[in-house]
């Protein structure tokens, strides 16, 4: 399957960017469709933002499923690749080492799967 990037990974959010992360949560929700828009570029098949919180902490996971080769989002000059871009730069502790977890097993339907080739 090494046409597929499947990844999950962790930042922490800025002690006391925590509602700024929550309007950029908002922004992506609200803004879905032009968001959907510019996935193809990145070859993202499923892209998912979770949060957790740990004493105290708000951390945010993405979880993606993508294609090798991908066009990456710093190079995008479109409205909500920016706009994205900008919540990243105010709402992500560049102290505190991105946490990419390891992925063991990745189960996929073979029909979903030639899908995504």
């Amino acid at each position: 399957m090494n046409t597929l990037h499947v990844e999950l990974e962790r930042f922490r959010v800025i002690p006391g960017k925590e509602e700024k992360a929550r309007e950029w949560m908002e922004f992506l929700q609200t803004h879905l469709e032009e968001v959907k828009k510019t996935l193809p570029d990145e070859k993202m098949y499923v892209e998912s933002i979770f949060e957790e919180t740990i004493e105290g902490v708000l951390y945010l996971y993405w979880a993606s499923y993508q294609g090798i080769r991908a066009e990456e989002v710093v190079f995008s000059d479109g409205f909500i690749d920016t706009k994205h871009l900008e919540y990243w730069n105010e709402c992500i502790d560049r102290d505190y080492p991105e946490s990419i977890l390891k992925t063991n097993v990745v189960m996929i339907q073979d029909t979903i799967l030639e899908k995504m080739k």
